[in-house]
């Protein structure tokens, strides 16, 4: 194979550290990677920025200082908005069972950022001495204790259910009610409702207020002003969006980011990255 990260034999752990730099195979700073899938399982992880993941399942989104997890043949795409440094884990198959069988996105200890440094700087031709291969056991067994992160948007899988979810998505000013866009999509109400929560896990106003943040972190990543995306999303006034984006995070949009621009500040980056590719 080419990719010498993603093959399905040799040691049972490969791991990069990247960069938006211009000599890295798959930058980062901001960019799409269409669908495709790995051999290996994958975990991710930017220093700064935001990543969406999109699956057949639906979409998650990756703030800073979570990892998202891709199990080993799921097709995927990935979009990333100002991501400067980062790091990716390929996991042998057959080393992922006991992990996540789903996509997810998980909280990362200072524990397993310093596991990944110091795989990082394995030479990955040379198979993996007793030492290393304890290592990428605990290294695993960090992953299975991560705690899972509520950033997943799921996407209904009725054609007209999907079509009102892509329109919010696309328009998320819209403020037309659920019976609206029902009407709208040629659904009777009671049907595309309850159809929509069974599909999703989901009220129709739980999903729309995920799809917002997934959009509002997507824009505040890329370095947009709080009123302007206040407005974008359709919120009254500024401080109403604020409100919401501090119950869901617990810290005002400038917070959020300034606290993780301080942490990222002095990250050394080394070797190239295939983060997403």
């Amino acid at each position: 194979m080419s990719d010498q990260s993603d093959r399905p034999d040799g040691p049972a752990l490969f791991a990069f550290w990247g960069a938006d730099e211009p000599e890295n195979e798959f930058r980062l700073g901001t960019r799409e990677y269409d669908w495709h899938r790995h051999v290996r399982g994958q975990l991710f992880y930017i220093e700064s920025g935001l990543v969406r993941v999109r699956t057949a399942r639906g979409s998650w989104l990756l703030p800073p200082h979570r990892a998202g997890w891709i199990p080993p043949g799921v097709d995927h795409k990935a979009s990333v908005s100002g991501a400067l440094s980062g790091w990716g884990v390929m996991l042998r198959p057959d080393v992922t069972a006991g992990l996540p069988e789903d996509p997810c996105a998980i909280g990362v200890s200072e524990m397993l950022r310093a596991l990944v440094r110091r795989a990082a700087s394995w030479t990955s031709r040379n198979p993996l001495q007793p030492e290393q291969e304890r290592l990428v056991a605990v290294l695993l067994d960090e992953i299975r204790l991560s705690r899972h992160e509520v950033l997943h948007l799921p996407m209904p899988a009725e054609r007209r259910l999907l079509a009102i979810a892509n329109l919010l998505i696309e328009h998320p000013d819209d403020e037309r009610t659920f019976a609206e866009l029902a009407l709208w999509a040629g659904l009777p109400v009671r049907t595309a409702r309850r159809h929509f929560l069974a599909q999703t896990g989901m009220s129709f106003v739980q999903w729309r207020q995920q799809a917002r943040l997934a959009l509002a972190l997507e824009r505040l990543a890329n370095g947009e002003a709080v009123a302007g995306v206040a407005e974008a999303l359709g919120y009254a006034t500024p401080s109403n969006f604020i409100a919401m984006f501090r119950k869901a995070f617990g810290e005002s949009p400038g917070r959020y980011f300034t606290k993780r621009s301080n942490l990222d500040r002095g990250v050394s980056v080394q070797g190239k990255s295939r983060l997403f590719g």
